[in-house]
């Protein structure tokens, strides 16, 4: 399996939800449930990525 490609994949994935996290958070708050649901589907991903790059 291409490892390289599903990482940057995955990359790809962890930079278009850290724009939405942060543009929810300026926008709505820290607080609000939509920027606390994308902080931890960001959490979800970047644990992934950790994952698979030390595999």
């Amino acid at each position: 399996m291409n490892t390289g490609y599903l990482d940057e994949e995955l990359m790809m994935q962890i930079d278009d939800l850290r724009q939405l996290l942060i543009a929810a958070g300026m926008k709505k708050g820290i607080h609000d449930l939509e920027t606390l649901q994308f902080s931890e589907e960001l959490d979800k991903l970047i644990l992934q990525f950790q994952l698979l790059s030390s595999s």
